[in-house]
């Protein structure tokens, strides 16, 4: 989750605006930010010609991790550098939810991030969190806001920074590693693995390491079926998004670049390959230079959504159709004419 902000106070924007949504009065106007790269007239059938992307709130350092807990009708994100949890809805706005979210202990100078990263929602009022500051992969329960590690090493050595991560239907947890919760990166003294890995979490809790090979790996999504992995590499030598062909225990039995955008690097296009979200019908919405890059299901590449800066991570909300974004400083959101999976995350 590479990062370039500096930090702000974070602000309800509707605050600013002059007041609160509630459940009873008139739906706010949020102001309207970027804008839509289309690159086959296809992208009509994804995102709408006049959908408009709104900014919902701002002043983060970096946000990050969005999820939709469906059960509340409420999204929660992180900000990674700050050590927090956001909460935002329609009808509250912001709020803090969990500080710290990750490292709470003394400062060591070991780390660059000690907050939490990325988010995934399970059922039962719990989110997965992979804890950038504590070096794990966490459940936390919603209600109590007690957390149970699943899992912190890989045959004896601790894990680098956990930055992203996404469940399967049988419970088995899929996440990255890379280095950017430590200070000096792969140089870190306290960074035990000589890797940064792409990994699989069992339900009864061994640890698989399934790639090596990415210098760094990020974000991390399931395709409908659950048969294929994406993952990023947010290297700017080498921006693509790999494709994994899994098995029923989760194996990798093969493995291709799903798309690069190599070409679109560079100081006009902020951003590298970072978190992503797989829609019903197989189309991935990824973060990138530039903002929100929009494959179909074969890679070929439709468009792009733009909030005028770097975009961390998406996930889908509400019914489904409207799709959240941590943009470095700000939350966005945009509508879509397709949907997320059956249960929004």
């Amino acid at each position: 989750m590479p990062r370039l902000a500096t930090s702000l106070l974070a602000i309800p924007l509707m605050a600013a605006l002059g007041g609160c949504a509630s459940s009873s009065g008139p739906t706010p106007v949020y102001p309207q930010v970027g804008g839509v790269t289309r690159y086959v007239p296809a992208l009509d059938a994804v995102v709408a010609s006049d959908a408009r992307i709104e900014r919902l709130a701002e002043g983060f350092t970096w946000a990050e991790g969005p999820v939709w807990v469906a059960d509340g009708g409420y999204l929660l994100f992180t900000d990674v550098p700050e050590n927090r949890i956001h909460r935002w809805s329609e009808s509250a706005g912001l709020s803090v939810f969990l500080e710290p979210s990750g490292y709470a202990g003394r400062d060591t100078g070991a780390l660059r991030e000690a907050g939490a990263n990325g988010l995934f929602a399970e059922s039962a009022g719990a989110v997965l969190m992979a804890d950038s500051g504590n070096r794990s992969v966490e459940r936390l329960e919603l209600a109590t806001k007690r957390k149970t590690t699943l899992a912190r090493a890989f045959e004896g050595r601790r894990f680098n920074s956990p930055n992203d991560l996404v469940r399967r239907g049988d419970g088995t947890i899929f996440f990255t590693d890379p280095p950017y919760g430590l200070k000096d990166l792969d140089d870190s003294p306290v960074k035990e693995l000589a890797f940064n890995g792409v990994y699989r979490l069992d339900a009864d809790g061994r640890v698989h390491l399934l790639d090596d090979g990415l210098t760094r790996p990020n974000g991390i999504a399931l395709s409908p079926d659950e048969r294929t992995l994406y993952v990023a590499n947010s290297d700017p030598e080498r921006a693509i998004w790999m494709a994994y062909t899994l098995d029923t225990d989760g194996a990798v039995t093969a493995r291709r670049v799903f798309a690069d955008a190599g070409d679109l690097v560079g100081d006009a296009a902020p951003g590298l390959p970072d978190g992503m979200a797989v829609a019903a019908d197989g189309t991935v919405f990824a973060t990138g230079p530039g903002g929100v890059l929009v494959f179909a299901p074969d890679g070929t590449r439709l468009g792009r959504i733009e909030t005028g800066g770097p975009i961390a991570n998406v996930a889908f909300g509400d019914d489904g159709r409207t799709l959240y974004m941590t943009s470095n400083g700000i939350l966005a959101r945009v509508r879509l004419q397709i949907t997320g999976p059956a249960t929004p995350r």
